[in-house]
């Protein structure tokens, strides 16, 4: 049997499942002391390094500049049929829509004494962006550069970089650049793997720094992201892909094996559970899983993904269900069940939720319009999708009338001097009518 079937009685049995599935927390340790050689030399040498790990890793015959011609940006998407190009557009506008209405606004709040208080919303100078080529590019992550451009450029951003590792030619996928092209993104790089992070931390002589780096990528890169962190901003360090789903007796079992085996393919560490308040329900999920995973060009990873962490969970009831289902806070969650909207209010912690027959998970991913760049390893209990706000920053805004000084000095100062910050009370007293500081007693 490729995966397992449990019983549980209640939420307290979520600890079995969730012990099983701890050893898909990402390893970054691993790779950690190579990674930050990998940053240090970058941020020494710039491009000669960069130049050097493409060679080694990617592209043998690599030569510079990195930095791909706007002519061959151009090339590349005129190469691509213009069904693809139409779909890749579509797919923009959904995003793009979705995302706008995100966007958030500057405010201000007008005290009666003529104090102004509010937030400036602005938008960072410069984003990064990692593509992954997807198997020696002959499986471009097109999605990802959508999923990550758009947000970006709703909120303002005035520059962003791409960077992708190149493939055995030298070239980047025509998808990926046609998506650039698409998006008006004139500044691609063929780099990948922890030294195209370094690269964007740090900057080179041919690449400046940014100041948000976001992007899915292998472990090096995740741990590189980890490593720069607070040079830059990221988008979050995401772990394997996941799915949970949440099935009554109205469920078709065989949508829910196929739902299951879209995240199981992604990689041996993906997680497909299933819910169920019907044990037959969960005996035919599972035979469907059976008949249906051997088909796939990546049966053996979609084989192994549900041997080690796949698993059909029998409960009492959608009660119980729920309740495992916000335990296990999943980056995706379907609700394959006769009224997900009564389910819905009821669910605390998703990263994304699919909602009917009609909402699988692919959908979300590739072309509805929310970001599929979402919270993993239950870390959708306090994270959110990439969003627009992703890439912009709030500064507050302190416009005190000399009434407010007035009214409030005494007890600004109080509460500075309980602090040992004379000189913040000082300052304010400063600001009073007639009345010199006087350091109290």
């Amino acid at each position: 049997m490729t995966c397992r079937i449990l019983t549980f009685q209640s939420e307290k049995d979520w600890p079995v499942l969730a012990r099983q599935l701890e050893g898909r927390e990402n390893p970054g340790n691993s790779v950690e002391n190579t990674v930050r050689e990998i940053l240090a030399d970058v941020r020494r040498r710039g491009d000669e390094a960069l130049l050097e790990y493409t060679r080694r890793f990617d592209c043998p015959e690599c030569t510079p500049p990195l930095r791909v011609d706007l002519q061959d940006i151009a090339r590349a998407a005129a190469s691509v049929p213009a069904g693809d190009r139409a779909i890749i557009a579509e797919a923009a506008a959904n995003i793009r829509s979705f995302h706008t209405a995100q966007a958030e606004k500057s405010w201000f709040l007008t005290h009666e004494d003529g104090t102004l208080l509010g937030q400036k919303v602005t938008p960072v100078d410069r984003v990064g962006l990692y593509v992954p080529g997807g198997q020696g590019g002959e499986t471009p992550l097109i999605s990802s550069l959508l999923m990550n451009a758009i947000p970006a450029q709703v909120a303002g951003v005035r520059e962003i970089a791409v960077v992708s590792p190149p493939r055995k030619d030298g070239t980047i996928s025509p998808y990926i650049l046609a998506a650039a092209h698409l998006l008006d993104i004139d500044e691609v790089y063929r780099m990948g793997s922890a030294w195209a992070v370094g690269a964007l931390a740090y900057g080179t002589s041919t690449l400046a720094p940014v100041d948000v780096i976001a992007g899915p990528g292998n472990i090096f890169v995740t741990t590189a992201k980890r490593l720069v962190q607070g040079r830059v901003g990221i988008d979050m360090i995401a772990g394997p892909s996941e799915i949970l789903i949440l099935a009554d007796k109205s469920a078709d079992p065989a949508l829910l094996a196929a739902d299951m085996l879209s995240q199981a393919e992604h990689d041996a560490l993906a997680s497909a559970i299933c819910i169920t308040n019907d044990a037959a329900l969960a005996d035919n999920v599972v035979r469907e899983l059976e008949k249906q995973y051997p088909t796939l060009p990546r049966a053996a990873t979609a084989c192994k993904s549900l041997t080690d962490w796949g698993a059909v969970v029998v409960v009492p009831d959608m009660t119980c269900a729920v309740a495992l289902a916000n335990k296990a806070a999943p980056e995706h969650l379907e609700l394959c069940v006769e009224d997900p909207w009564a389910v819905l209010p009821h669910i605390r912690h998703a990263g994304a939720v699919f909602m009917g027959r009609n909402s699988p998970e692919p959908v979300g991913d590739y072309y509805a319009g929310p970001n599929h760049v979402l919270p993993t390893m239950g870390t959708a209990r306090f994270s959110s999708a990439l969003s627009v706000q992703t890439f912009c920053k709030k500064t507050s805004i302190v416009a005190a009338s000399e009434a407010f000084v007035e009214r409030h000095a005494a007890s600004i100062a109080r509460l500075a001097r309980l602090e040992g910050l004379e000189a913040h009370a000082r300052s304010v007293e400063s600001r009073i009518s007639g009345q010199t500081p006087q350091r109290s007693k």
